[in-house]
């Protein structure tokens, strides 16, 4: 891997942002040197000019579900896995982002998820991520409390090393995301088509399952994850039992929950707060529940993940920026903070010795832009806007455009 030398760049560093140049040395960052004029330095390697546009780190996220509906665009309707992933790893480096933990739900069956193609699509982002892939693939295994049968597959997940992050989930009426009375009715009905009756007989099977959890197995689950280094997170907490419960397993996460009080507290509790890009971007929740900026705003909130979008990481990056958050706090929302949460080393942060992830952005009216990603030094994706349209030859048969 030859040396390269990046010039005129705004370097997002984890507490401020300089100007100058970045060597980097093996893939990794060797030297920042601020306010240097390339022009009056000699420098015999490669030199990338980032023409005054901002260099990130690269984003890291803890939680998108996008692989899934890669692999099943539409419902009964399967994608090869390999392509959905060679597709998927350039949209995600086109994001910015160089860390994805994929997000596969064990046990949900409230969509079309199921544990057949949960397990083969595991299978498949580890033999992809051996391959020559373009960013880092890890797999975040969301796992449902009351999937009985499902708790077996989850712990040989967890023994077998495939494993790097640990949700836990309850999606039960009544709670949670679907405390609301009807909600859950109405997801249901929405989303599988059925009718009330048959909603009513799901809801009474469900609510049999949750009474039959053993929790004494749960904690056992939790701590062959801790034992092995697997950060876990609990999933929509909407009250203070839920965050103590999450204590209780030795979880260090709350993704989304519900309300400001339970973000505040869980916070106080001394776990992370992790909220959803896409809340930010469209401004509010889909389920009228918290808005994340209403969280990142009040301190509540510590990293975003894209949940199901990963375009919307960036762009909640720059919007956070703008209601007068310093963008390098932002950035550390989406790059050293998961990086900690995840226990990955060397990564999340511009400084000299760790590994040359770097995204070069620049900004369009509202809208930030990837104009080049390195991931480990190594340039992976690069793209550029078209200033003018090109003209098109008229067609001689069809006299169109």
């Amino acid at each position: 891997m030859s040396d390269l030398r990046i010039t005129r760049a705004k370097m997002v560093l984890p507490d401020q942002i300089v100007y100058g140049s970045l060597y980097i040395e093996e893939g990794r960052i060797a030297r920042i040197a601020e306010g240097e004029d390339p022009d009056r330095i000699p420098y015999s390697g490669k030199t990338l000019d980032a023409m005054g546009q901002w260099v990130l780190p690269g984003l890291v996220d803890l939680h998108c579900d996008a692989v899934e509906k890669e692999v099943q665009p539409r419902p009964n309707t399967m994608y090869p896995a390999d392509l959905a992933l060679f597709d998927l790893d350039r949209k995600l480096a086109g994001a910015g982002i160089t860390t994805m933990f994929h997000s596969l739900s064990l046990g949900v069956g409230l969509s079309l998820r199921g544990d057949h193609l949960m397990t083969a699509l595991a299978k498949a982002i580890r033999e992809y991520s051996r391959g020559p892939c373009m960013i880092r693939h890890r797999l975040h295994l969301r796992y449902e409390i009351s999937h009985l049968k499902g708790i077996g597959l989850a712990e040989e997940m967890i023994r077998s090393g495939a494993v790097h992050y640990l949700s836990f989930m309850d999606h039960s009426p009544g709670q949670g995301q679907y405390r609301r009375p009807g909600s859950f009715e109405a997801y249901v009905m929405k989303n599988q088509g059925v009718s009330r009756d048959e909603v009513a007989d799901i809801i009474q099977e469900l609510t049999e399952r949750r009474r039959r959890i053993d929790r004494d197995r749960l904690r056992k689950l939790a701590l062959s994850a801790q034992k092995l280094g697997i950060p876990m997170a609990s999933h929509d907490d909407d009250e203070q039992a839920d965050i103590e419960q999450a204590c209780g397993l030795g979880i260090r996460v709350s993704e989304f929950p519900l309300n400001l009080d339970t973000a505040r507290y869980a916070k106080n509790r001394g776990l992370k707060v992790c909220v959803g890009a896409p809340n930010i971007v469209r401004g509010g929740s889909h389920d009228n529940n918290m808005r994340a900026m209403d969280a990142v705003m009040d301190g509540s909130a510590d990293t975003l993940c894209s949940d199901y979008l990963p375009q919307a990481l960036l762009s909640a990056v720059f919007l956070i920026a703008d209601e007068g958050i310093p963008l390098y706090e932002a950035v550390r929302m989406v790059t050293l903070a998961p990086a900690q949460i995840a226990e990955i080393g060397g990564i999340g942060a511009i400084e000299p010795g760790r590994l040359a992830d770097l995204v070069f952005v620049e900004r369009r009216g509202r809208y930030p832009f990837v104009r080049r990603t390195l991931v480990g030094g190594r340039q992976v994706y690069e793209a550029a806007l078209r200033e003018k349209a090109a003209q098109i030859p008229r067609h001689p048969e069809f006299g169109t455009r």
